[in-house]
């Protein structure tokens, strides 16, 4: 399965509105990264990312996930991801990436 990308500049809070549907894996986690990164040369702004459509990420996702934050923490910005499903906020606690991204509302299992 694929992912869909549904992107909005919130020019007066300086941030991106993403939503992300579907799944994100060693197939496509590069095109994530792209078109983060796409946004990003557009306006350098926060991301925050709504997850409640995401079903799925893997590791390579996470990894595109780290490297955006990296580039992201260049401008002293910061990633926030909402709305994280419970099997997916435990992927993030598990790895200890809750620490580096703002993870706003997650359940954890």
């Amino acid at each position: 399965m694929d992912f869909e990308f549904v992107h909005r500049l919130d020019k007066a809070k300086n941030q991106w509105n993403i939503s992300i549907q579907g799944e994100i894996d060693i197939y496509n986690s590069s095109l994530l990264k792209d078109k983060l990164y796409e946004l990003l040369e557009q306006e350098k702004a926060d991301l925050y990312i709504d997850c409640e459509d995401l079903e799925y990420i893997d590791s390579t996702g996470l990894g595109s996930l780290v490297s955006v934050l990296k580039k992201v923490k260049q401008f002293n910005g910061n990633i926030h991801l909402s709305n994280l499903k419970p099997n997916i906020a435990k992927i993030f606690k598990i790895t200890d990436l809750n620490k580096v991204f703002v993870i706003e509302g997650a359940i954890y299992e």
